[in-house]
Protein backbone atom coordinates (compact mmCIF):
# COMPACT_ATOMS: atom_id res chain seq x y z
CA UNK A 1 0.00 0.00 0.00
CA UNK A 2 1.43 3.48 -0.93
CA UNK A 3 0.71 5.01 2.74
CA UNK A 4 2.88 2.38 3.99
CA UNK A 5 5.26 2.43 1.23
CA UNK A 6 5.93 6.46 2.12
CA UNK A 7 5.75 5.96 6.04
CA UNK A 8 8.50 3.43 5.86
CA UNK A 9 10.84 5.63 3.53
CA UNK A 10 10.08 8.68 5.92
CA UNK A 11 10.85 6.82 9.07
CA UNK A 12 13.71 5.64 7.66
CA UNK A 13 15.22 9.22 6.80
CA UNK A 14 14.26 10.45 11.00
CA UNK A 15 11.00 11.53 10.04
CA UNK A 16 8.07 11.66 12.40
CA UNK A 17 5.40 10.09 10.68
CA UNK A 18 1.51 9.66 11.63
CA UNK A 19 -0.96 7.95 8.88
CA UNK A 20 -4.59 8.45 8.27
CA UNK A 21 -6.35 6.13 6.95
CA UNK A 22 -8.74 8.54 4.87
CA UNK A 23 -9.27 12.27 4.15
CA UNK A 24 -12.08 12.45 6.84
CA UNK A 25 -9.61 11.06 9.39
CA UNK A 26 -6.75 13.12 7.96
CA UNK A 27 -8.96 16.51 8.63
CA UNK A 28 -9.94 14.88 12.32
CA UNK A 29 -6.32 14.74 13.28
CA UNK A 30 -4.55 17.33 11.90
CA UNK A 31 -5.72 19.53 14.65
CA UNK A 32 -4.09 17.82 17.81
CA UNK A 33 -0.95 16.32 15.64
CA UNK A 34 -0.11 19.80 14.14
CA UNK A 35 1.93 18.01 11.08
CA UNK A 36 4.19 20.60 9.24
CA UNK A 37 3.82 18.35 5.76
CA UNK A 38 0.96 16.11 4.61
CA UNK A 39 1.24 14.18 1.59
CA UNK A 40 -2.35 13.44 0.48
CA UNK A 41 -3.31 10.83 -2.08
CA UNK A 42 -6.00 12.02 -4.60
CA UNK A 43 -8.12 8.72 -4.60
CA UNK A 44 -8.68 8.15 -0.78
CA UNK A 45 -12.03 6.40 0.26
CA UNK A 46 -14.73 8.76 2.20
CA UNK A 47 -13.05 11.73 1.32
CA UNK A 48 -10.94 12.63 -1.56
CA UNK A 49 -7.02 14.43 -1.52
CA UNK A 50 -8.53 17.25 -3.61
CA UNK A 51 -11.43 18.03 -0.95
CA UNK A 52 -8.78 17.17 2.05
CA UNK A 53 -6.61 19.42 0.47
CA UNK A 54 -9.07 22.15 -0.14
CA UNK A 55 -10.33 22.02 3.34
CA UNK A 56 -6.61 22.10 5.10
CA UNK A 57 -6.14 25.24 2.84
CA UNK A 58 -9.65 26.54 3.59
CA UNK A 59 -8.92 27.14 7.80
CA UNK A 60 -7.73 30.62 8.14
CA UNK A 61 -7.05 29.80 11.82
CA UNK A 62 -5.08 26.70 10.69
CA UNK A 63 -0.84 27.15 10.29
CA UNK A 64 0.12 26.92 7.11
CA UNK A 65 0.77 23.44 6.09
CA UNK A 66 2.96 21.93 3.46
CA UNK A 67 0.71 19.92 1.11
CA UNK A 68 1.73 17.39 -1.62
CA UNK A 69 -1.08 15.12 -3.51
CA UNK A 70 0.29 11.72 -4.39
CA UNK A 71 -1.50 10.78 -7.69
CA UNK A 72 -1.61 8.42 -10.64
CA UNK A 73 -3.70 10.99 -12.60
CA UNK A 74 -0.87 12.99 -14.42
CA UNK A 75 -3.17 15.38 -17.08
CA UNK A 76 -2.19 18.65 -17.14
CA UNK A 77 -5.77 20.13 -15.74
CA UNK A 78 -5.11 17.94 -12.63
CA UNK A 79 -2.05 19.66 -12.08
CA UNK A 80 -3.64 23.10 -12.26
CA UNK A 81 -6.20 21.74 -10.18
CA UNK A 82 -3.83 21.17 -7.30
CA UNK A 83 -2.03 24.62 -8.16
CA UNK A 84 -5.47 25.73 -7.75
CA UNK A 85 -5.73 24.54 -4.35
CA UNK A 86 -2.20 25.68 -2.83
CA UNK A 87 -0.93 22.44 -2.97
CA UNK A 88 2.43 22.73 -2.55
CA UNK A 89 4.06 19.66 -4.87
CA UNK A 90 2.12 17.35 -7.27
CA UNK A 91 3.90 13.67 -7.47
CA UNK A 92 2.70 11.12 -9.69
CA UNK A 93 2.61 7.47 -9.31
CA UNK A 94 4.39 5.38 -9.53
CA UNK A 95 7.54 7.73 -8.56
CA UNK A 96 11.07 7.33 -6.83
CA UNK A 97 11.07 7.61 -2.64
CA UNK A 98 13.98 9.43 -2.89
CA UNK A 99 11.82 12.06 -4.68
CA UNK A 100 9.61 12.49 -2.53
CA UNK A 101 11.90 12.90 0.44
CA UNK A 102 13.81 15.75 -1.58
CA UNK A 103 10.59 17.52 -2.22
CA UNK A 104 9.58 17.22 1.36
CA UNK A 105 13.31 18.86 2.35
CA UNK A 106 12.82 21.92 -0.27
CA UNK A 107 9.76 22.49 0.87
CA UNK A 108 10.62 22.86 4.24
CA UNK A 109 13.10 24.62 3.92
CA UNK A 110 11.75 26.83 1.95
CA UNK A 111 8.44 27.58 4.36
CA UNK A 112 10.43 28.41 6.65
CA UNK A 113 8.01 27.28 9.69
CA UNK A 114 10.33 26.14 12.73
CA UNK A 115 9.07 23.14 14.75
Amino acid sequence: MIRELIRLNLELEGFEVFTAVDGQDCLDRVGYIDPHVVTLDVMMPRLDGWTTAERLRADPHAPRRVLILVTARAQEEDHRRGEGIGVDAYLTKPFDPDVLIDTIRELVAADGRTR
